[in-house]
């Protein structure tokens, strides 16, 4: 018998992306499936990922599944990367299609270092890709990004964004005296905020801006909710309770600034601090877990000789679990897109 076009995407429910381990049809990696009159199948896929054993894996297992259904032959092409970031609402900014808020609950649970990983994943993958530490009171971002003592370049009176590892960087640590303590008050931390991601600052066109915030739920987070439509928030954790009840609260406001959460990440997985904490936290409150990072020494490394795209060149471990978070982070990026969502207006 023939097989139609139902029966192929109800086939391809069976193949699973090889790095989330869900269908290919419930990921909506499926764009197109075509059934001729002699059986045979074309199918477009979707791929955030543009990753050649991820590729192989998906037309190997696409081609047995829908032969196996009645397909006489095969054809299977993806798409490009880029195609996946779509414009969302916002005010301010209007260069950049996607903002993403990283925050934390508590200091010390690895945000910045996600911060900068998630920023050259998604430029891996194929996105013009920017980022900001907003976190004013202890900038990190000059030792990751390996911008230590580097001044910027400023053009009519705006800071030109440091172009480092594909990914185009702002930080507060490039315009302060090294060490110097950042001793501000709630004003003056908005005010300094403002200046660097809107009024000082020249952003090129971008399709991600990554937010890095400073932990706990203060004036930053809040200004920067007032000043641009946020796409959503990724919240960092540590797995064990005592740093969960502050990512919690994290949570929390963000959900009363009416800025979606597009999941929480788990960071220092392993014997010390313990496991699936955060993925437990994430289902009860019933938010996107986007995956999990063990405590691989090359991340600390790496991390500390500012050469983050070494942590998906020199472990493919660390790698396989880096790109896996990306993929979540785009698809719910993508959905987020999709629905839309109500901003918060703050006066």
């Amino acid at each position: 018998m023939p097989i139609t076009r139902e029966q192929a995407v109800a086939a391809l429910r069976q193949v699973q992306e090889p790095e989330l381990h869900k269908d290919i049809v419930t990921l909506n990696l499926v764009k197109d499936v075509q059934i001729d009159e002699q059986s045979r199948a074309t199918v477009m896929i979707t791929l955030p990922m543009p990753n050649s054993e991820a590729r192989g894996l998906l037309e190997r297992d696409i081609t047995a599944t829908l032969k196996a259904a009645g397909a006489v032959d095969v054809r299977v092409s993806f798409a490009g990367a880029a195609s996946a970031a779509q414009p969302a609402p916002k005010k301010n900014l209007p260069q950049v299609k996607n903002v993403v808020a990283v925050g934390a609950g508590k200091g010390g649970v690895g945000k910045s270092t996600i911060s900068a990983n998630l920023a050259v994943g998604l430029q891996r993958a194929g996105y013009a890709v920017g980022i900001m530490d907003g976190d004013i009171y202890g900038p990190s971002m000059p030792t990751i990004l390996g911008i230590k003592g580097a001044v910027p370049e400023v053009v009519k009176n705006k800071i030109v964004p440091f172009h480092v590892h594909g990914i185009h960087a702002i930080t507060i640590g490039a315009l302060v005296e090294p060490e110097k303590p950042l001793i501000w008050r709630g004003p003056m931390a908005h005010g300094a905020f403002k200046q660097l991601l809107l009024d000082n600052t020249e952003w090129p066109a971008l399709d991600y801006l990554i937010v890095d915030l400073p932990p706990g739920t203060g004036d930053v987070p809040l200004t920067l909710c007032q000043l641009i439509g946020v796409t959503g928030a990724v919240i960092v954790a540590t797995p064990q309770q005592v740093a969960l009840d502050d990512a919690i609260r994290a949570v929390r406001m963000f959900e009363q600034l009416q800025t979606p959460i597009l999941g929480m990440i788990e960071n220092m997985a392993g014997d010390i601090f313990g496991r699936g904490g955060t993925e437990n936290a994430a289902h009860q409150l019933e938010v996107p877990f986007l995956g999990r990072l063990e405590l691989y020494p090359e991340l600390r490394i790496n991390s500390d000789a500012g050469k983050p795209h070494a942590n998906f060149e020199t472990s493919p471990q660390l790698c396989r679990a880096l790109e896996g978070i990306v993929v979540e982070l785009i698809e719910q990026v993508r959905l987020r897109n999709q629905t839309g969502g109500p901003t918060l207006e703050v006066f």
